[in-house]
């Protein structure tokens, strides 16, 4: 399938001719290649490609400069170390700030691969899913349970029906991109918060 489309990973994949790009992220997120990959890691093997690619086009051998150094820094360092490795790419001639602003998120990923790709998960990764889901779901009940059985001795109101008190178990996800709040469930089986649908 082809790697155009109107999400940013596609823009990206084209601007920066990496077309090898698309078919390699769909394998490893479905597992066709091996274990599955998550998006997060998707992302960051995407954004590291991006700097070697931008290093390479700027006549800069990627072995003389340590990649994963500049990305680590771009990404995740202080602003000291941002600071320096956005002027060591300016001295190998590459624009931090264009290549900084092309860095994907592994939302863009997702988005990505489900609308560029039509990639979905295999039936195994969905029976996964499901299963991850119970164990949470009995989990929720063991504790369920225990709080009833604390609780069981409190004194209640003097017009209140036995059981005094009810005690509710719900494990919610809270998405710290967009504030989204989710069921556990609910985030399962969607693969997400909505948030990754839209960011492209």
């Amino acid at each position: 399938m082809s790697s155009r489309g109107s999400t940013k990973v596609a823009r990206c994949i084209e601007t920066y001719d990496i077309p090898e790009m698309g078919p390699t992220l769909e394998a490893r997120w479905t597992g066709d290649s091996g274990e599955r990959t998550s998006l997060r890691d998707l992302a960051e093997i995407f954004n590291r490609t991006l700097v070697e690619v931008a290093l390479r086009d700027a006549d800069t051998l990627p072995m003389s400069v340590d990649v994963d150094g500049i990305y680590e820094a771009l990404r995740h360092g202080s602003n000291t170390e941002r600071l320096r490795a956005e002027r060591r790419l300016e001295r190998e001639g590459v624009d931090a700030e264009t290549l900084t602003d092309d860095f994907v998120t592994h939302q863009a990923v997702h988005t990505y691969l489900r609308s560029d790709r039509e990639a979905s998960l295999p039936a195994s990764a969905t029976d996964a899913v499901e299963n991850r889901i119970q164990t949470i779901e009995k989990l929720e009940g063991r504790v369920a349970a225990v709080a009833e059985a604390a609780v069981s001795g409190l004194p209640a109101a003097e017009d209140a029906a036995d059981p005094a008190y009810e005690v509710l178990v719900d494990v919610t996800s809270v998405c710290t991109g967009c504030g989204e709040t989710y069921s556990v469930r609910d985030l399962l089986t969607r693969g997400g918060c909505r948030c990754a649908t839209t960011e492209g």
